[in-house]
C-alpha cells in the first residue's frame, strides 16, 4: 500500500458516510451551502482533506454545496466550529469531548479492549434510540468512526515495563486530562504536544515515546522514530475514533441519523483498513507483552479510568455502557462479578 493510503481510506469510510446523504437535500432549485472544517495535520495537501474534496461532487448531487476548510491545528478547527464559522467539523474523539462528553468518553483508556467490543459499541450508537446520547445543546455527533487501537511507540525497545517508563519523556496531548493523568500515573515526564506535532517530536528524538494508532505509522512516518532500536508495544491503551459533529439548527432534523445509518454499512471496510495498517508494521517492530503484564495493565488503566470518572472527565453513561459490552464479550473479567 502506498504511503498515506491507510489514513486516506479510513478517512474515506468516515467522510463518505457524512457526505453521501440522500435525505439531506432540500427540494430547492439551488443547493444549500454548508461549510465543513476538516482537521488534517498535513493541511490542504493531506489525506483527510483529499478525501473531503473527493466527495464534494457527491454532496452537490444531493443538493449540498460544501465549502471545505483545512486545518492543521485541531484546536483552531474546534474553536472555529464552536464560534459558528463552520456548520460541521471533523475531529478526533478526544478533541470532540468538549462538544459531547458522552462520545468524548469513548476513547477512555482501557474501556474498549478490542475490535469485537468496538463493533458492538458502534452498532449500539447507530440505533435511533441512542440519539439522545449524541446530542448536547445545539451539537449533534452525526457519526463516530473507528481509527484503531492506540499503541505506545518507543525509540528504545528496552523500555518494556511500566517501571521503565519512570522519568521518560512522552509526547502527550496537553488538552487531554486523561492522557496527562496516565503519563503522570506511571511516573513519566509530560512533553506537551498536539495531534499535529507529536509525530515530529517523536521522530526527531525530542521525546522517548509517543502513542498513536497503526493508521498513523506510515503517513506520519513514525517508523523514523522507531528505527533502529525501538518498537511498537502491542497493547491497546485506548481505541481512537473520528467524529463528525454538526450544528443541529443548520441541517435537517434527520441528518445525524442518516449519517449513522450510512456509516454502519461501511464498518467492515473501516476495519479492513485498520487491519491493513497494522499489517504494514513489520513483525520485528511489534513488542508483545507477557499475559501476566497485560492483566496488570488492565488493572492500572481501570484505576485511572474510574478516577477520571469520579472527577467528571468521563460521562458515567458511556463508561457503564462500555463496561456492559466488555462483560458481554468476556464475562470472566474480574469487573463483571461486581
Amino acid at each position: 500500500m502506498k504511503p498515506r493510503n491507510a489514513l486516506r481510506r479510513v478517512a474515506a469510510s468516515a467522510l463518505l458516510a457524512s457526505l453521501a446523504l440522500p435525505a439531506l437535500a432540500e427540494t430547492t432549485a439551488e443547493p444549500i451551502e454548508r461549510s465543513f472544517c476538516v482537521f488534517d495535520p498535513v493541511g490542504a495537501n493531506g489525506p483527510l482533506f483529499a478525501i473531503t474534496k473527493t466527495f464534494q461532487p457527491v454532496a452537490l448531487r444531493e443538493g449540498i454545496k460544501l465549502e471545505l476548510r483545512a486545518y492543521t491545528d485541531e484546536k483552531v478547527a474546534a474553536e472555529d466550529f464552536k464560534a459558528g464559522q463552520c456548520d460541521a467539523v471533523l475531529l478526533t474523539g478526544t478533541r470532540a469531548r468538549e462538544f459531547n462528553r458522552f462520545t468524548g468518553s469513548l476513547e477512555a483508556m482501557g474501556a474498549v479492549p478490542g475490535e469485537e467490543e468496538m463493533r458492538l459499541l458502534y452498532n449500539t450508537l447507530a440505533q435511533p434510540n441512542a440519539r439522545p446520547f449524541l446530542i448536547e445543546g445545539n451539537y449533534e455527533v452525526a457519526g463516530v468512526f473507528p481509527g484503531g487501537a492506540v499503541y505506545l511507540h518507543t525509540r528504545d525497545r528496552s523500555i518494556d515495563t511500566v517501571e521503565e517508563l519512570q522519568g521518560k519523556k512522552i509526547a502527550t496531548l496537553d488538552f487531554d486530562d486523561a492522557s496527562l493523568r496516565m503519563v503522570r500515573h506511571v511516573g513519566a515526564s509530560v512533553v506537551g504536544a498536539n495531534t499535529a506535532s507529536f509525530a515530529g517530536k517523536f521522530n526527531n528524538g525530542s521525546v522517548d515515546l509517543a502513542y498513536a494508532p497503526a493508521v498513523a505509522y506510515t503517513p506520519l512516518e513514525l517508523y523514523k522514530g522507531v528505527s533502529p532500536d525501538g518498537g511498537v508495544f502491542k497493547y491497546a491503551l485506548a481505541y481512537m475514533n473520528f467524529q463528525v459533529i454538526i450544528h443541529r439548527d443548520r441541517f435537517p432534523e434527520d441528518a445525524g441519523q442518516m449519517v449513522r445509518n450510512e456509516a454502519i454499512k461501511r464498518i467492515d471496510e473501516a476495519y479492513e483498513i485498520i487491519a491493513q495498517a497494522e499489517s504494514e508494521i513489520p513483525q520485528d517492530v511489534w513488542m508483545l507483552p507477557p499475559e501476566a503484564d497485560v492483566v496488570e495493565y488492565d488493572k492500572m488503566l481501570r484505576e485511572v479510568r474510574l478516577s477520571l470518572l469520579a472527577e467528571g472527565v468521563y460521562d458515567e453513561r458511556a463508561i457503564k455502557l462500555m463496561r456492559a459490552i466488555r462483560c458481554r464479550v468476556d464475562g470472566s473479567r474480574a469487573e463483571c462479578s461486581s
